[in-house]
């Protein structure tokens, strides 16, 4: 096998966040990788961060972890008002570079990065992990081959727990930090969603705030918010379907994820499995087709899986199942999706569902 492309981390602590549970494990399980260098906010941290997961080098600065000769490749898992300034110093190390979702505070944030890696010629991934999700991909695949017919509608729901009575994050609060309901959640299942039916031809939106301020969980300080903590869209797609979409701020029963599609000729639907994010869990799928035939539930072929059977399952492993591609893209020198390119199109279709919601106009694309 060719060289292991060796890893830096900008954002992880053991045993802590999204990188912790998720990015580190997808990386120590795949066979192309190696974590050589991480980085957190200062010196002392990084060093138990480095000896923790055996990494040779520790930086509180990610301008000296991207221009190290040791990293081929940067990973930014901080929050996202944090990731630009990563980013781009990857970028200008001429490395290629990972980061999470949303991929910027607002579009033109997000542009300005995919612009400057392209010009750099580095490969790039943001971390929409819900399109190299095993049951995503072949929902889209048996959609694609008309195993329901031509989709004619479908409807989404799906829960965002953290926006309820209290939130975790106080920097989630503010809309232009481009971290809340509607950009996460909500852009992570939008996301799926089009990448199994096309993009929105046409929408209307509703995007509620129900409270004006929220209690900081743990100390219950009030934190004053400008962010929706409910979203309501509904629309056309693709080649014509109907859709609505529900992200329920706060709900913690029901329906964790439910996404059922109507066809002429069928019906699919996409389940979750446990109580975790979309992107997080394998669905369970289920179909049918002709009349008055019940569901069934279709178990996902292992050619839809990429990654070894040891990559845990759970949080790790559709982020395993995007580095394995990105680590292709990169050998290969091809093109990678979802890219920067794919963010850029997340970020505009956010930017219509607020359009459609302050003016109260349908808006089309």
């Amino acid at each position: 096998m060719a060289q292991k492309i060796r890893v830096g981390m900008v954002g992880i602590s053991p045993n802590r966040g999204f990188s912790s549970i998720a990015h580190m494990p997808a990386l120590q399980g795949l066979p192309d990788f190696d974590v050589v260098a991480v980085c957190t906010t200062n010196r002392a941290s990084a060093e138990i961060a480095a000896r923790h997961y055996g990494a040779a080098h520790a930086f509180a600065d990610p301008v000296a972890l991207a221009q190290h000769p040791d990293v081929d490749m940067v990973t930014v898992c901080v929050s996202v008002p944090g990731h630009r300034d990563p980013v781009m110093a990857a970028i200008e190390a001429g490395k290629h570079v990972y980061c999470e979702w949303p991929l910027g505070r607002t579009t033109a944030e997000a542009m300005a990065m995919r612009d400057a890696a392209v010009a750099k010629g580095v490969r790039h991934a943001v971390g929409l992990q819900g399109r190299v999700s095993p049951s995503i991909c072949y929902a889209r695949d048996l959609i694609a081959a008309g195993h329901i017919g031509e989709p004619l509608s479908a409807t989404l729901f799906v829960n965002a727990g953290n926006w309820g009575a209290t939130i975790d994050r106080a920097y989630q609060t503010r809309f232009e930090n481009g971290a809340n309901l509607m950009t996460i959640t909500g852009g992570h299942n939008l996301d799926a969603l089009c990448f199994m039916l096309g993009e929105f031809r046409s929408l209307s939106a509703f995007a509620v705030s129900q409270r004006d301020t929220i209690p900081l969980e743990g100390t219950g300080e009030p934190i004053p918010k400008d962010v929706p903590d409910q979203l309501i869209v509904a629309g056309i797609v693709g080649s014509g379907a109907a859709v609505s979409v529900q992200v329920r701020g706060g709900m913690t029963r029901g329906h964790e994820f439910l996404c059922e599609i109507h066809g002429s000729e069928g019906d699919l639907v996409l389940e979750a499995t446990e109580r975790a994010s979309t992107q997080r869990q394998e669905l369970r799928i289920s179909a049918a087709r002709g009349k008055g035939v019940p569901l069934a539930e279709m178990p996902v072929p292992e050619l839809y899986r990429w990654v070894p059977p040891s990559v845990p399952k759970g949080s790790p492993y559709n982020v395993a199942q995007l580095y394995a591609r990105f680590a292709k893209a990169i050998r290969e020198g091809s093109e990678m999706v979802p890219s920067f390119d794919a963010a850029i199109v997340r970020h505009r279709m956010l930017d219509t569902i607020v359009a459609a919601a302050e003016t109260g106009q349908r808006q089309t694309g």
